[in-house]
């Protein structure tokens, strides 16, 4: 299993934050207006130089504007436009480590990495099928690991336990499902809220260090000010969207002053 040492290597740093670039609707989205990627790719650009000069660790280009989302295998019009925003996102910003969502197809997202130079894909299912808002959910690891060895056995694996906007098609203890994951060869698990900037339980983040004491486990939604140094004691690193957007909603874009004062909040938290 992937260390938490190991993990801390690829950000630079103990207790990495990677804020996230949620895209414009890309072509094929319902809601994408049909006018090519241009507008898609400054967006993104702009909001990622506002992450990074705030001091994010890293960042995640996402396609969560393009809802509903696919439960299984994504379009080409999909993989092949978040290819391209994700090329020139990195073409911008070489020196900070790029991640992956392509929602929800985590062969996609290893595909859109490997062409991007991205060093992590987020997979939001993992093991385990899942009922997701998109319909049922069944992934494969053993196709997603046998993909990226492959294609590119440097990307990393960071794997969703317990999804949020889903639940497990068999319910099981939180620990368990995280266990399974970590021995799937999985680099980090995720344990998220039942929303997008929920907060995330710190009692399921216990439950998961419990059963996997050196392992990295991160947090996937609602991060901010005021709970990350409780969240901090038991995580080793979190994705952050809504806290760095403007007013905190998930919709609007990054507010750079937000930012700031989160990571000098986080920045506090790795002197301790």
């Amino acid at each position: 299993m992937t260390t938490i040492t190991e993990f801390n290597q690829l950000f630079g740093t103990s207790k990495p934050i990677i804020g996230m670039i949620h895209l414009k609707p890309l072509p094929g989205s319902p809601v994408y207006d049909g006018e090519g990627l241009r507008k898609v790719i400054d967006h993104a650009l702009d909001e990622a130089g506002k992450l990074i000069e705030g001091g994010v660790d890293g960042v995640q280009v996402e396609n969560y504007n393009d809802p509903s989302y696919f439960p299984d295998v994504a379009a080409p019009e999909t993989v092949s436009s978040l290819s391209i925003v994700a090329h020139e996102v990195h073409k911008a910003f070489p020196d900070t480590p790029m991640g992956i969502c392509l929602l929800a197809d985590p062969i996609a997202s290893i595909a859109v990495a490997h062409s991007s130079g991205a060093k992590f894909v987020r997979a939001t299912v993992f093991t385990e099928a899942s009922v997701d808002v998109s319909g049922l959910a069944i992934r494969r690891p053993h196709e997603i690991l046998r993909y990226r060895k492959f294609l590119d056995p440097s990307i990393r694996i960071f794997a969703d336990v317990h999804i949020k906007h889903s639940a497990p098609l068999a319910m099981r203890p939180i620990e368990e499902s995280a266990y399974d994951a970590a021995y799937f060869l999985a680099d980090s698990v995720i344990i998220s809220g039942k929303h997008t900037g929920f907060e995330t339980p710190l009692e399921d983040l216990k439950k998961v260090r419990g059963v996997l004491p050196n392992y990295p486990i991160m947090v996937g939604s609602g991060m901010n000010k005021v709970n990350a140094g409780k969240i901090f004691e038991v995580a080793s690193g979190a994705f952050v969207g809504s806290t760095f957007k403007v007013d905190g909603d998930s919709y609007k874009s990054v507010d750079s002053e937000r930012v700031k004062e989160f990571m000098k909040v986080i920045k506090e938290i790795r002197k301790r």
